[in-house]
């Protein structure tokens, strides 16, 4: 395992990478955390924070290009931008088993289930945890 690949990989792979790291360990952290605390509340705006960003900086990464510039995952970067906002708002507004179900989704699908298919043959994760 070597972050070689992954730190001479453009901008914004890195970035995005990074961003995704942290997102899985306060993603994790806050499934098995007390829930309506303030350390809560505080992880979880950075944790919709590391989201955005990595749903927005996806659409820099173009190395699989199936409709023009843009591919399938794109379509998941959409729906994160959508759901995010959305899944915060119940929150705010005490929909408290629409919000958990909405994060468990974000976590499991668009964090975990998408990180999955990095570890492809050919994309740089698969170079960063298997070797060249």
């Amino acid at each position: 395992m070597s972050l070689g690949p992954l730190l001479s990989a453009p901008p914004p792979i890195p970035w995005h990478a990074f961003a995704a790291f942290a997102a899985l360990a306060i993603g994790g952290a806050q499934l098995v955390l007390p829930k309506g605390t303030a350390r809560h509340r505080v992880l979880g705006y950075a944790w919709v924070a590391l989201m955005l960003v990595i749903a927005i900086s996806s659409f820099w990464i173009q190395q699989i290009r199936l409709v023009g510039p843009f591919s399938p995952i794109h379509l998941l970067s959409i729906l994160v931008l959508v759901t995010v906002p959305l899944a915060a708002s119940y929150a705010h507004t005490h929909k408290v088993a629409a919000h958990r179900g909405a994060m468990i989704k974000l976590y499991l699908f668009a964090l975990v289930g998408a990180g999955i298919f990095t570890l492809l043959p050919g994309r740089v994760m698969h170079a960063v945890v298997f070797g060249q």
